[in-house]
């Protein structure tokens, strides 16, 4: 029946296509306009009860790890098969528990043997898997003494470690790239063993406790004080590295949807993440973006004939460090990233007491983060546009590096979307605008357990997926105003593992 209303809706806008005026919009503005009328906030809202049953049958919560969010994803990807996309399930590992069972090693046994004091000289950089290591060591692209700012880029590329000896110990320096870039960088170049240390300026001279949040290496790693990673530097010192900690990894699944047409070197990415925190069912944060996603899906269908692939995600373990599209992009070759045109992000897209926020692609707001990569601006206008067809105001949101849009970004993927605001307070000016109460967060509820079916606003979310519609359709059409994607970008300023 599905694919019959599909192909009724096809004839429709080729029939109306082929009709309408010469200066009339082309088929990616037929498409926005029926698909705008299809989608419906009342089924995305039915996507959300279905979200609550789902938690409440599982302990309160859909939580990365936990029984709620496997069968989220079994409740997503079973809708959007039936809708006709192509469903993958993309795994992603995750760090269930950590710990250790007694104090790290970091020790110089030749040529003068030292043995540095945990706490005081370094500490261990978790998750780290247990190892006992004795190489030795070989400093990755330093720079000694330090800049008067920070700017070190060790072990940011590949390229720093061209003559790097397979099964020493890597020395890297904290510095301006995410710390998770530098550990994978040093495990494909076969270090054996990882000290980072601090890079020197006032301020970033101690160690301290840091967790990337995910397993990226198999390998022993410490985080040292730039004292002991200077002394460390001179010499290539023989040192050992012990680290006893037990480590349990999970395994969850983004879900990942492509429609069956499109030109697969020009993707459509629009993602919301599936999981929520293990404090509550997450209804709005994010129920509500999975549902307004899926709803879209459902109502395009897989086997619309769009000009343009159109890939839906639904990522895993946002909640613990952005984890489903941290690993989805780093997986994917600079072919692949190339053909993603585009990436649209909605991460709580109901909230109680909501406003109509939009990525600042340009940074015209001129707060926190720069503007996004090339394309970004257009994005926000975009989205602008269709609000203004609706005679409803929008106000800009930074890229803060909160969301899923923080890993597409920092490749350089043009991104954008919404967001109707979290624990943040409402201002006086936005209450002026959307309604709601100044001075009250937006969502009070906010990774708490009353985020709960509940806890919606029926309004934004209805106004919100005709929006997503709207953007969705037309870039499944036309992407003329998008530039081809510019060389990968450094987003360090949106990555909380920055270093």
């Amino acid at each position: 029946m599905r694919r019959i209303v599909i192909a009724l809706i096809t004839a429709l806008a080729l029939a109306v296509a082929m009709a309408a005026p010469a200066n009339a919009g082309g088929l990616d503005d037929v498409f926005a306009k029926l698909l705008v009328k299809q989608v419906k906030g009342a089924n995305a809202k039915k996507h959300l009860d279905a979200l609550q049953a789902i938690a409440t049958a599982n302990g309160g919560n859909r939580a990365a790890g936990s029984p709620g969010y496997d069968a989220s994803v079994d409740y997503v990807a079973g809708k959007l098969r039936k809708a006709g996309f192509k469903v993958t399930l993309n795994p992603i590992n995750f760090v269930e528990s950590w710990s250790e069972n007694s104090p790290p090693v970091l020790q110089i046994t030749a040529p003068t043997p030292k043995t540095y004091v945990p706490g005081t000289d370094f500490v261990t950089f978790e998750p780290s898997p247990a190892g006992d290591v004795t190489a030795q060591v070989q400093g990755v692209d330093l720079t000694l003494p330090p800049a008067p700012v920070p700017s070190s880029t060790s072990g940011c590329e590949a390229s720093d470690f061209a003559g790097f000896v397979p099964g020493r110990i890597a020395l890297i320096q904290r510095g301006t790239c995410p710390f998770v870039q530098k550990v994978d960088n040093a495990a494909a170049a076969g270090a054996s063993g990882l000290i980072v240390f601090n890079e020197g300026q006032p301020g970033r001279t101690d160690p301290f406790p840091l967790n990337i949040g995910e397993w990226r290496a198999g390998i022993p790693m410490v985080f040292a004080s730039f004292a002991a990673g200077n002394e460390l530097a001179t010499g290539s010192p023989t040192v050992r590295i012990k680290v006893d900690a037990n480590l349990v990894l999970g395994t969850n699944n983004n879900v990942i949807a492509e429609s069956r047409f499109g030109d697969p070197r020009n993707v459509v990415m629009v993602g919301a993440h599936l999981d929520s925190v293990t404090a509550g069912p997450g209804i709005n944060d994010n129920g509500s973006g999975t549902g307004a996603i899926l709803e879209v899906a459902e109502e395009m269908g897989g086997y619309f004939p769009v000009k343009n692939k159109v890939r839906f995600a639904f990522w895993a373990a946002e909640e613990i460090g952005l984890l489903g599209s941290d690993q989805y992009v780093d997986a994917l070759s600079e072919a692949q990233r190339d053909r993603i045109r585009v990436y649209l992000n909605f991460d709580m897209v109901a909230s109680p007491n909501y406003a109509y926020k939009l990525y600042d692609g340009d940074d015209s707001d001129g707060v926190g983060s720069p503007a996004g990569p090339p394309g970004s601006a257009q994005i926000e206008e975009q989205f602008e546009a269709f609000y203004g067809t609706r005679s409803l105001p929008t106000v800009g949101t930074d890229f803060d590096g909160r969301s899923d849009y923080g890993p597409f970004i920092a490749v350089g993927i043009p991104s954008g979307g919404i967001f109707t605001g979290a624990e943040g307070i409402k201002t006086p000016e936005e209450a002026a605008l959307f309604g709601g109460t100044a001075g009250v967060a937006y969502d009070v509820c906010y990774h708490l357990a009353c985020d709960t079916i509940a806890n919606v606003n029926d309004t934004a979310l209805d106004v919100d997926a005709d929006a997503i519609a709207d953007s969705v359709a037309r870039y499944a059409f036309n992407l003329r105003s998008i530039p081809p994607r510019s060389p990968a970008q450094s987003a360090t300023t949106l990555s909380e593992g920055t270093g």
